[in-house]
């Protein structure tokens, strides 16, 4: 594989989303619902596997996930996915979430996972990532 097309990809496929923490997300101790955390999570790590790809690409696995401290009600959270490896059909990405006080420059990772990704064909088949592979 070319080694600065990868490190290209890299490069330009690292995604962060930037999110609110509503009520609407919590649980009964007002903090961030683990099922909900995962789902953005599995979300950006998919945007980052495709930009890298740009091909289909669909999650496979999930690695550890560490819910390192709670995430409240209120708080704004940056999601930061990059691609750290690279088969010849699939993919890493992993996923830190950072939490944000609004009012200051406070800003500790909070959860971090990593998450697996295969790229297919038209057929739902596994195709290699790069097209000089196939």
């Amino acid at each position: 594989m070319n080694t600065l097309l990868i490190q290209k990809r890299e490069e330009i496929s690292e995604t962060r989303v930037a999110k609110m923490v509503f009520p609407s997300t919590t649980n009964h101790y007002d903090t961030l619902f683990g099922g909900e955390a995962l789902k953005w999570m599995d979300e950006v790590a998919y945007i980052a596997a495709t930009r890298f790809a740009r091909k289909q690409v669909v999650t496979i696995s999930t690695e550890q996930v560490d819910f390192k401290r709670p995430i409240p009600s209120g708080i704004l959270v940056e999601l930061v996915a990059r691609v750290v490896k690279v088969g010849r059909t699939s993919l890493k990405v992993e996923v830190d979430i950072f939490l944000e006080e609004l009012y200051s420059d406070k800003r500790e990772k909070a959860i971090t996972g990593a998450f697996n990704f295969v790229a297919i064909d038209e057929n739902k088949k596994p195709t290699p990532i790069f097209d000089d592979e196939a």
